[in-house]
Parts: C-alpha cells; sequence; structure tokens
C-alpha cells in the first residue's frame, strides 16, 4: 500500500536589495578619509616634536590642522561631498596638494610622509586603471623629491593600483549582483504563473470537471436508450447535471474572485453539507478558519470522498475533526480496496489521475502535513491532514 507524505513548504529567502556596489565603492572613499586622520594623528606628534621652535612649529602645526580638519569634514558628510568627489574628479588634485603640503612642512622622515598613499588610492577608487597611473605617478615623483626616498614613491604606486583592483572587484560584484536578481525575479515571475495554472487546474478539477464527466456518462446513457420513458428520465438527469455545472462554475469564479482577508467561516457547517452519505465525527471547540483556508480544506475532503466513493468502491466512509493546542486534524477513512502498490504522485499525474496532487498542492498550499495511505486496520484507504494552528493564525 503506498503512503504519500507531503511535509510543510520550506520558507524561502527573501530577494536580495539591489547591487551595492556603488554604496560599497564610496563608503571605501569615506574610509580613506578615516585612515588620513589615523596616520595624522600618529605623525603628528613626532613631527612636531622634531620642529625647530617658532615658525616652522607654527607651519607644521597649520598644515598638519588644515589636513586634519578636512579630512573630518569629507569623513562626517560624505553624503554631501562625497557625490561632488566622484562627479568632480578634478577635486583630487586638491586632496593630492594636500599631501604635498604635508611633505613641504614636515621634517625628513616623518611619519606624515604616509599620508600621501591616500590620493593615489581615492583616485584608483573614483578613476580607475587610467586616472590611478596618472595619479600615481605625479604624486610618486612628487614624493620622490621633496621626501628625497624611494619606499613612498613605491607605496603611492601600489596604492594606486589597489585602489583599481578594489573598484574593478566592486563593479563585476555589483555586475554579477545585477544578474543575480534579474534572475531571481525571472524565475519569481516563473513560479507565480506555475503556481496560477497549478491552481486553476486543482479548481477546474474539484468543481467543473467531475460534474462534466457525469454530463458525458448521461449523454452516453441518453444515447443508448430507445424507450421514451427512460429518454425523458435521462434528459432530466441531463438537464439538471448542465445546471449544476453552470452553478459550480458561477461558485468557481467567485472563489477565485474571493477577496483574499474574506471572514472566517464554520469548517464544521460546511463539512456537514459536504458529508452527506459518510459518517461525520468531530469535537467541541473547533476554531473559526479563514475562508481561504476552509476552501483548501472542503476541497480535500470532497476529492477524499470523491475517491472512496468512485475508486475504492467503499461501503462505509468516516470524515473526523479534531483539534488539540497545536494542530486541527482531519481524516478521512473508507473500507475499500485502497490504493494500488507503489502508487505515487508522478506516476499518478502522469496516468492523468490528478486527484491526489491536487490534495498535495493544496495541502502545501496552507502550510499543512499530508498523508495518504492504508487504514488503521491495515485495509481501506486513510487521508490525514494535520494543519498547525499557528498556520490558521497567519492566513486570518
Amino acid at each position: 500500500m503506498a503512503v504519500l507524505d507531503v511535509p510543510l513548504p520550506a520558507h524561502r529567502a527573501p530577494a536580495p536589495s539591489p547591487p551595492l556596489h556603488v554604496n560599497a565603492l564610496q563608503t571605501l572613499c569615506r574610509h580613506v578619509f578615516a585612515f588620513r586622520m589615523v596616520l595624522i594623528g600618529l605623525g603628528a606628534p613626532w613631527a612636531l616634536a622634531r620642529t625647530a621652535r617658532g615658525g616652522p612649529t607654527y607651519l607644521v602645526g597649520g598644515a598638519i590642522l588644515l589636513t586634519f580638519l578636512l579630512s573630518y569634514v569629507l569623513f562626517r558628510d560624505w553624503e554631501r561631498f562625497g557625490p561632488l568627489l566622484l562627479r568632480h574628479r578634478r577635486l583630487l588634485a586638491l586632496d593630492m596638494g594636500l599631501s604635498v603640503l604635508l611633505l613641504v612642512t614636515a621634517p625628513p622622515g616623518s611619519p606624515l610622509g604616509l599620508v600621501s598613499v591616500c590620493t593615489p588610492l581615492l583616485a584608483g577608487l573614483v578613476h580607475g586603471w587610467r586616472g590611478s597611473a596618472v595619479y600615481a605617478a605625479v604624486q610618486a615623483i612628487a614624493v620622490a623629491v621633496l621626501a628625497d626616498t624611494l619606499v613612498l614613491p613605491v607605496l603611492c604606486l601600489l596604492a594606486g593600483g589597489a585602489g583599481s583592483c578594489l573598484r574593478d572587484l566592486l563593479l563585476r560584484f555589483g555586475e554579477a549582483s545585477r544578474a543575480l536578481a534579474e534572475t531571481r525575479s525571472r524565475l519569481a515571475v516563473a513560479e507565480a504563473v506555475r503556481a496560477e495554472r497549478n491552481r486553476l487546474a486543482r479548481e477546474m478539477h474539484d468543481s467543473v470537471a467531475k460534474t462534466l464527466h457525469g454530463l458525458a456518462l448521461t449523454a452516453d446513457a441518453l444515447a443508448r436508450t430507445t424507450d421514451p420513458t427512460d429518454i425523458r428520465r435521462q434528459a432530466e438527469l441531463l438537464s439538471v447535471a448542465a445546471r449544476h455545472a453552470a452553478a459550480e462554475s458561477r461558485c468557481l469564479l467567485t472563489d477565485l474572485r474571493q477577496a483574499p482577508d474574506a471572514p472566517g467561516v464554520s469548517l464544521l457547517s460546511e463539512l456537514r453539507d459536504l458529508t452527506t452519505g459518510a459518517e461525520l465525527r468531530t469535537v467541541v471547540g473547533l476554531p473559526v478558519v479563514p475562508a481561504t483556508v476552509a476552501r483548501h480544506l472542503l476541497a480535500v475532503t470532497s476529492e477524499a470522498l470523491e475517491n472512496a466513493r468512485r475508486h475504492a468502491r467503499a461501503s462505509r466512509v468516516t470524515v473526523t475533526l479534531t483539534a488539540d493546542t497545536t494542530d486541527l486534524t482531519l481524516t478521512i477513512e473508507d473500507d475499500g480496496c485502497g490504493l494500488p502498490d507503489g502508487a505515487d504522485l508522478p506516476a499518478l499525474s502522469r496516468q492523468g489521475h490528478f486527484g491526489l496532487l491536487g490534495m498535495a498542492e493544496r495541502a502545501a498550499e496552507i502550510g499543512a502535513r499530508l498523508i495518504v495511505g492504508p487504514g488503521p486496520k491495515g485495509s481501506g484507504s486513510q487521508v490525514r491532514l494535520d494543519l498547525p494552528l499557528a498556520a490558521l493564525e497567519a492566513g486570518a
């Protein structure tokens, strides 16, 4: 006997936010000024201590103060001044002038010379390879002339290359993020279309398709009947079935256009109308379920009853609805022949049997767990649906 167990649907992660490469690039530029302030704070005491008293001290102190304050303003109000630097890239020449001012005023060997690597780094982040090459080369030449060392010029060139590499990496990451977002968007649209098609297929199968099948059988019987009395009786049955199909079509359209925030319904009263000819067992204190959830539960019950009567040839069907502190449980049991061995959802779907597939999809739609298998005594079949009460609260 086959057992079909449909687990709770997994929650998907939300779609990612738009690519952040532009914000990341601006953040890196802002932190370059923070790095410069740290270097100035570390090198200022050493430079002032080794500067001659009087005018040279005031000159070095003024250059340090000016560079630090401008860096602080750009760091603090980057949202205001940062876009100007990104739009007008020639403003980096002023930044280079501040670095040169420190090199001119600071004594030889001062740690303030490390501030000069910030401009090539900024140029690499803002301009890319071409702009960083120009600024790094000019800065390296200025440092070599003023500082009389080869270490700082090499660092300037390396800083320009590092900034360009970071910029290129961020741009590539941004392109990959955009491509991923577009792919996810297309997949989400395709998934939504597929889900809507499956929903319409379930609704058609559970309502109009069954009545149309009955119409076809009645029409076949009418075509083989020659007795006028039987013809009249079959014609009346055909007329009643056609009106029933029209009513089901209207109900289907009403359900499809129903607002998602429709008020809850009493599942018990709906089951009483549905389970005519079957035994209904319930308990006191059943919760009121949202209309959308109730529609899925009633559709699962209707499909199980139809399978028991038409395919399992059951003589006794029992519908049980219970609730505890965590779950609402719906069980449909019959004493029929049960499911064939080895039956599964894909195989049944390929054979044109979509009832169990629709029940499984409905259970997954409302966050319930569906188990289809043999009855508790090993004979017949049992359809059990466990719906967490938390899902009821979420669907309310």
